[in-house]
């Protein structure tokens, strides 16, 4: 690591709570106005870190948040709206974009929008990358798409229409409580981010749309276990613990009584870090595609993984990847051993399989009596 941290690592690391400031005692009902500052969070390094990783390169796979209620979790997913990138987003229900067209050519479009190429129009417009929430009663068809019921009704025709995971495309999926989710959502987020699209067939209508989105997820472990298959999905795992000191405490409890007095007034003292912040990611984010990994750096992220006795690839994917987007915040062009001892507790936890180690281990075992039984045969000649 050098000696001179980026300007990105710095706002991390710095204790926010000096900027509370004497406020008014009564409260002025703005408390969804703004959302609370990311600065403003009090302690929780790793889970901060982590967030910003997985938003300079969401190549990491995403972040899964374990802790107990009350540790901001939430809050800290939903603070990374001010400091989220911009993108382009489809103006077409469909989720039709030029990057769709280059790829599948016209077919990878409705017939409105080959008209609109054929008119020179656009098909998307510059926007900021948004954070979609899935709320835990939300239904298979909200969640993949399905039938206007509106248009059918009203209008006696039958149009599908994309779900949250298409209006995800290209942003932020928030899962609070993952672990409480349903079985049958589960397995179609699982499905739509292996294959990066989403397909919903009724009846003889099928849609077909992308669905590459960043997944978040939080979870108290005190209401039950992740399943695996959705657990192996997120790519860092930062556990949030409660704060320990007794003065961070307190000023955790005072930002939350500045935010709840007057939101727009907090946010406004962190303007000025925010704005820097965002413009930091953005330019670790250009940085990113010219980083790569030092060869000290990739003998240690192999050497540990091997150790862990890992068996999912997904674990290079994550740690290198991690390590690549902590090198770019720190404005550097490769990634040395110090970045991948930062990021190695993050992606590496909870990716070992002792049912694993345990199932390939009496696999050996009954291969070896196969094996001296095949050595024992093999020069016996058939009967003729």
């Amino acid at each position: 690591m050098t000696e001179r941290r980026s300007k990105l690592l710095e706002a991390l690391l710095e204790a926010p709570a000096h900027k509370v400031a004497t406020m008014p005692d009564r409260d002025y009902g703005l408390a969804e106005v703004e959302p609370f500052p990311f600065l403003a969070i009090v302690g929780q390094q790793e889970m901060k870190l982590a967030l910003i990783l997985s938003v300079i390169n969401p190549r990491v796979g995403g972040v899964l948040l374990i802790g107990p209620r009350g540790t901001a979790k939430t809050t800290a997913v939903r603070a990374l709206t001010d400091l989220l990138p911009s993108t382009r987003r489809s103006l077409c229900p469909n989720g039709c974009t030029e990057e769709a067209l280059e790829e599948g050519g016209v077919d990878a479009i409705c017939e409105s929008c080959a008209k609109k190429i054929g008119y020179g129009e656009s098909l998307t417009v510059a926007d900021r990358v948004r954070i979609f929430e899935l709320p835990l009663n939300s239904r298979l068809e909200d969640v993949v798409g399905g039938i206007n019921e509106r248009i059918a009704l009203e209008q006696q025709r039958v149009r599908l229409e994309r779900g949250i995971l298409g209006h995800a495309d290209g942003h932020i999926l928030y899962i609070d409580e993952v672990n409480l989710l349903d079985d049958v959502i589960t397995d179609a987020i699982l499905d739509a981010a292996a294959q990066g699209h989403y397909t919903v067939r009724r009846g003889p209508l099928k849609m077909r749309y992308r669905a590459r989105f960043l997944l978040i997820g939080s979870m108290n472990p005190e209401e039950g276990r992740l399943r695996p298959q959705l657990m192996d999905r997120f790519g860092l795992r930062a556990v949030v613990h409660g704060l320990t000191d007794a003065a961070m405490r307190y000023q955790a409890y005072q930002q939350a009584m500045a935010y709840r007095h007057d939101p727009e007034r907090l946010a406004s003292l962190y303007a000025e870090g925010t704005l820097a912040l965002a413009a930091e990611i953005e330019q670790a984010q250009k940085r990113l595609p010219s980083v790569t990994v030092g060869d000290e750096a990739r003998a240690l992220g192999l050497q540990l993984i091997q150790h862990l006795q890992i068996e999912s690839n997904r674990a290079e994917i994550t740690l290198f990847e991690a390590a690549r987007a902590h090198a770019a915040a720190d404005e550097r062009d490769e990634v040395t051993v110090g970045d991948v001892q930062i990021v190695a507790m993050l992606a590496l936890r909870q990716r070992q399989s002792p049912g694993l180690v345990k199932f390939f281990q009496e696999q050996a075992e009954e291969d070896g009596r196969l094996q001296s039984v095949f050595e024992e045969f093999k020069d016996v000649k058939r009967d003729t």
